[in-house]
């Protein structure tokens, strides 16, 4: 089975367990589920309580209580790259991030994400908070926060863009007078977004540009896109 989705209420007369549940109610074997289970593709609610991974084969169910497996093989099979922790601050952190890491999982799992690799790291001694994203394809610096007042503090650092993220890109072809100001003024989905872009240098032979880039905007995959949509897209 490559990919499967069951949202299931425990009944009176079902397995007590979440492993023996889900290995009864589908056709995987309970390996299988184990393997989705501590990779977070498995969810649960109880009565009283708001949904979250459960990583336990043991963990107890309820009559009542709704469980959740979202399996995707071709996903769990990843052996993701390994982030690096690169400074410490007690109350924040910050991380590399590999290009083909996930900043945050899905509900399909999370074990190819940033966010899961720095809970296993402080071995649920510490609370990991992410403050922004980098798109999986994009490597770079990320910042976490390990209490609830520090990452409010930090968001609203990054929304007043007291603290600037800049990136950079190579590019397809020569953008050194394509843009006028050195900005995209576009709108995505509906909404403005402004991308700054300067020019590094070009290069003849391979015909890309390597340019250094800051979002005024936060739009969802912003800097491929209005690269993109100028003719100009990320190599």
């Amino acid at each position: 089975m490559q990919k499967l989705s069951l949202t299931k209420t425990v009944g009176p007369n079902d397995p007590a367990t979440a492993c023996k549940f889900l290995s009864e109610f589908t056709a995987l074997s309970k390996i299988r589920v184990k393997d989705a289970m501590v990779k977070g593709a498995v969810w649960l609610k109880k009565q009283k309580g708001k949904q979250h991974r459960c990583r336990r084969a043991t963990a107890g169910l309820k009559p009542g209580d709704i469980l959740s497996i979202y399996y995707d093989k071709a996903l769990l099979s990843i052996s993701p790259p390994l982030s690096k922790r690169i400074s410490d601050q007690g109350r924040y952190s910050i991380w590399v991030k590999p290009a083909g890491l996930m900043s945050q999982g899905t509900k399909y799992g999370d074990h190819c994400s940033l966010l899961r690799q720095a809970a296993l790291y402080y071995k649920s001694k510490r609370e990991v908070y992410l403050i922004h994203r980098l798109d999986r394809e994009a490597a770079g610096l990320v910042l976490l926060a390990h209490d609830k007042t520090a990452a409010g503090r930090l968001s609203r650092l990054f929304q007043k863009q007291q603290i600037i993220k800049r990136y950079t890109a190579r590019v397809l072809g020569n953008l050194t007078a394509a843009l006028p100001g050195h900005k995209i003024d576009l709108k995505l989905d509906g909404k403005s977004a402004l991308t700054e872009v300067a020019v590094d240098y070009y290069d003849q032979e391979t015909h890309t540009s390597m340019v250094n880039i800051v979002i005024r905007t936060g739009r969802k995959h912003q800097i491929r896109r209005h690269l993109e949509m100028v003719g100009h897209p990320v190599i």
